[in-house]
């Protein structure tokens, strides 16, 4: 059988940037060469970066991208790697389509090209378009319809993009049809928790439908919310794993394969109405050799390390592809700043982060220990600043009581914080957890201010959880843990009021975020929720506040998507809205 030694460049890439990107492909292109590839492949709409969001709808952004193509091929064969073919995802337009009404205006498509010899041998654009979650592509591109295929080395390599696996049909079975000897799809699959399983599982069993060796190729990094955690797959016809890339990792994976050698030039039209483009790049074989690289199988991170480094990639890529180097978070006491400041100083380096301790006359003496406690164990820059003097002048001005005067201490913190953020140039982290947002349990310009929320889609149970894990895994490794005990075992409060516990407002946490985890992310209604046995007012209390709430959610920052349903593009409700879940 011939033999094929395959380049799957799992790297990160910036919206936009279409400069930097092409450095990353030639750089990777040479090291893929170095490693004796006979293809190398990139990540779906590398050259781009992913998702170009309404980018797509400029013309000059496309053409912009379409240009960048072909001096990408032109440069790969200037610099002696125009031998290797290379297989690159990024935005073109269609050349055929004709405008019509409630298609995309210059008819954009998610593409990928094949470069050789400083051509474009081959284009071809994503068949199935995905319209869920925070997928928008319907609005944004038009559909492929061909099935792309190459030959190479005397194999056939069938090509798809990332949704063209995810569906049934297409290019999957067409693959079968045209007899490829290999299935590559290029992908950008953002991350969910638990999602590599159902990954794995998916490639398995595309394998079988396609009955060849199946390649998936995933995007790594970060991008406004989203997180592309690579785990990038290999499997065989029969669907057994042949590599596995490491999660939340830049590199290349280079395997050698055995492929079933092609026959006749595949043509026609095969399944969905999918025609056949054909390329030949190397019609013979490559000289036998003795297989050397297997790729290897990287060793899964459990759940939680999962969860944790997603945040740490999320925040990371926020703020170097925004141009920020340094953050600045107000340091409570409590489990939820203590989580984000760790996250942070993982991210950034402690050196980067800066954190304020701001006490009123109901903080306790504790909290306060506990923040400067926190800086101790991490190194991070800590300072103290009261918010007694401003707020006695406020209320001397005011005479606020009840809920106004808690949550001007909330709303004055958020001013202190972002006056030094534009004094010295940190951006602000806000701290705020799903369970808080959902319900509304946050004060709007005060605990909600901040450029970037890390733990915005993490419930508060799993914010106890990871805030264990860290702790456990730094003294696994001899460290030092970041995040003090006392933080961690107290019980949550605001200390806005004498004695205050989030229990006065809130239900038990571990209930609560249950009945969150069936309503925000699975849209479960309070008779199923109520039937899965947990007591009617309480549930209709509770989805009450997170109906009510949807005005605040629309004002936070973004943050770390980690769920299939996070607050923002996943779950979008109208503010003005009459309708209670909880009344019927």
């Amino acid at each position: 059988m011939p033999q094929l030694r395959l380049a799957l460049n799992q790297i990160d890439s910036t919206v936009g940037d279409l400069a930097g990107n092409t450095e990353s492909i030639v750089h990777w292109t040479r090291h893929s060469a170095a490693q004796g590839a006979h293809l190398a492949a990139f990540p779906e709409m590398v050259l781009t970066g992913y998702p170009v969001e309404d980018l797509a709808l400029r013309s000059s952004f496309v053409e912009a991208s379409r240009a960048a193509l072909r001096s990408l091929a032109a440069r790969l064969a200037d610099e002696g790697l125009g031998e290797l073919p290379v297989v690159v995802g990024y935005l073109d337009r269609s050349e055929s389509a004709q405008p019509r009404y409630g298609q995309p205006a210059g008819t954009p498509r998610n593409a990928a090209a094949v470069l050789h010899r400083g051509e474009v041998a081959l284009r071809f654009a994503k068949h199935h378009l995905p319209n869920y979650g925070v997928f928008d592509e319907f609005r944004y591109f038009v559909p492929g319809d061909t099935l792309p295929v190459i030959r190479v080395g005397g194999v056939d390599v069938a090509l798809a993009i990332c949704e063209d696996l995810w569906q049934d049909g297409g290019r999957v079975p067409a693959a079968r049809s045209a007899g490829a000897g290999l299935l590559l799809s290029i992908n950008a699959s953002p991350y969910e928790r638990e999602k590599d399983d159902t990954r794995l599982e998916l490639v398995r069993k595309r394998a079988q439908e396609a009955g060849c060796t199946t390649a998936y190729l995933a995007m790594i990094g970060g991008q406004d919310e989203l997180v592309f955690d690579g785990d990038s797959i290999v499997v065989d016809a029969a669907g057994e794993v042949i590599a596995r890339a490491p999660q939340f990792s830049e590199g290349c994976v280079v395997l050698d394969l055995e492929l079933p050698a092609a026959g006749g030039i595949p043509s026609g039209v095969v399944d969905d109405g999918l025609r056949i483009e054909h390329a030949v790049i190397s019609a013979e074989p490559v000289p036998a050799y003795e297989p050397e690289l297997t790729g290897g199988y990287a060793d899964r991170l459990d759940d939680d390390e999962e969860v944790y480094s997603a945040l740490v990639v999320g925040l990371r890529a926020y703020a170097a592809k925004n141009g920020f180097r340094s953050v600045l978070i107000g340091l409570s006491g409590g489990i939820d700043s203590a989580l984000v400041a760790a996250i942070a100083c993982d991210a950034v380096g402690a050196k980067n982060v800066y954190g304020i301790s701001m006490p009123s006359k109901y903080s306790s003496d504790h909290s306060k220990g506990d923040a400067a406690e926190l800086a101790r164990r991490t190194g991070l820059n800590f300072r103290t600043v009261s918010i007694e003097p401003m707020f006695d002048a406020y209320m001397g001005s005011l005479g606020l009581t009840g809920l106004a005067e808690e949550n001007l201490q909330s709303r004055l913190r958020g001013t202190l914080l972002m006056a030094v953020s534009n004094q010295e140039g940190h951006i602000v982290l806000a701290p705020g957890n799903k369970s808080e947002l959902a319900v509304g349990y946050s004060t709007l310009y005060g605990d909600s201010v901040g450029a970037y929320g890390p733990i915005k889609d993490v419930y508060k149970t799993t914010v106890f959880r990871l805030a264990k894990w860290r702790n456990r895994a730094a003294e696994e490794r001899g460290q030092t843990p970041p995040i003090p005990e006392a933080s961690i075992t107290k019980p949550p409060s605001a200390e806005l009021r004498p004695g205050q516990m989030d229990t006065d407002s809130l239900p038990d946490y571990d209930v609560l975020d249950r009945i969150l985890a069936r309503y925000v992310d699975r849209d479960q209604g309070k008779d199923a929720i109520v039937a899965a046995g947990y007591e009617e007012e309480l549930v209709a209390r509770t989805l009450r506040m997170v109906d009510t709430a949807e005005y605040k959610r629309r004002q936070y920052p973004p943050g770390t998507k980690i769920s299939a349903k996070g607050f923002g593009k996943d779950r979008r409700l109208p503010i003005t809205n009459r309708w209670r879940e909880s009344t019927h």
